[in-house]
């Protein structure tokens, strides 16, 4: 007897398994083998040499790890087919006005502010926007990007550019990226910005001419128009060409959502109207329908006002 007959073969792992996790990457042109070895907990380099049946290390484990993926990649599908369909993007009233205000500050190469309470589609908007319109860009604030480098790096980044250096030289890409391009640059929840990135933000309008636009809540506004630091903004509120307020949804704009999600009852129009008059607004009313919708389609049946109710209840409190 050889040498070679006495020697064990090494496991290389589930062979159908391995099949199955091809044929998800094959299929699904969302997932990549980064993505997916990310989710499972070990590296992509991992993984290709187990696709590869060439894995030398523990090939159990990442068998074992890929079950676990799976199993909750199935479950993730399964509730997105049960997960009713939101409309497209409505355009309510409401936001007509603001791609009136974007459209307007675009066209002029000038400055807008919009500003207002949340949940009144100023973000979806934006986006609409930006989806239907050449070279604009939204650079979302947070607390995190309040200072000047900061927040020009997020302007760097939703721009495409690489945001490394300080900050005369990620402005200077930045002004050369949008020079002559005609393009809008809006700065959402821009309440966010501190008193030097919102100056530093009006001298890039200054150096190319893109237009841009400051969106946010009510601190956009107020901060350059009352308070300790007004005076420092008069440049800024100079060169503002546009200013819309947004207090709350309108009745227009609850009902033509509620229309957009095939709700026709007149009773549950009326307490979807209710619940939208509550804090989070839109925001809430969209949340509420898709739980109710959740709710019908188990049964396969239209929404109800019993539907509405629970799920505005489990959204309030749980369902206690």
């Amino acid at each position: 007897m050889t040498d070679t007959a006495n020697v064990t073969q090494i496991y290389q792992g589930d062979a159908e398994l391995r099949d199955q996790i091809r044929s998800i990457l094959t299929t699904d042109k969302r997932l990549s083998q980064a993505l997916l070895s990310k989710e499972a907990g070990f590296s992509a380099a991992t993984l290709n040499q187990w696709l590869l049946g060439k894995y030398a290390g523990d090939n159990e484990s990442i068998d074992n790890k890929l079950r676990i993926w799976l199993d909750a990649h199935n479950s993730r599908r399964a509730a997105r087919n049960a997960m009713p369909v939101a409309p497209d993007f409505v355009v309510t009233p409401t936001a007509k006005r603001i791609l009136g205000t974007l459209g307007y500050a675009q066209m002029a190469g000038d400055m807008a502010v919009i500003y207002g309470n949340p949940g009144v589609s100023k973000s979806d908007t934006n986006k609409y926007y930006s989806k239907n319109s050449p070279n604009v860009w939204i650079a979302t604030m947070t607390p995190s990007t309040s200072g000047v480098v900061t927040a020009l790096q997020e302007i760097a980044e939703a721009l495409g550019l690489d945001a490394d250096g300080g900050a005369r030289a990620i402005k200077k890409r930045i002004c050369k990226r949008v020079l002559d391009t005609n393009g809008l640059l809006i700065c959402d929840e821009a309440q966010h910005l501190s008193v030097a990135a919102l100056d530093e933000i009006r001298a890039i309008h200054d150096a190319t001419g893109v237009a841009i636009a400051l969106v946010g809540n009510e601190g956009v506004f107020a901060r350059m128009h009352g308070g300790r630091e007004a005076t420092k903004l008069d440049r800024l509120q100079s060169r503002i060409g546009k200013r819309l307020k947004i207090p709350q949804a309108t009745t227009e704009d609850i009902k033509a959502l509620i229309a957009a999600w095939g709700i026709t009852d007149e009773k549950c129009e009326r307490t979807l109207v209710e619940i939208a008059r509550r804090p989070g607004a839109l925001r809430t009313l969209t949340k509420t329908l898709r739980l109710a919708s959740m709710y019908a389609a188990a049964e396969g049946r239209a929404v109800c006002c019993e539907d509405v109710r629970a799920a505005a209840t489990e959204l309030m409190d749980g369902g206690k």
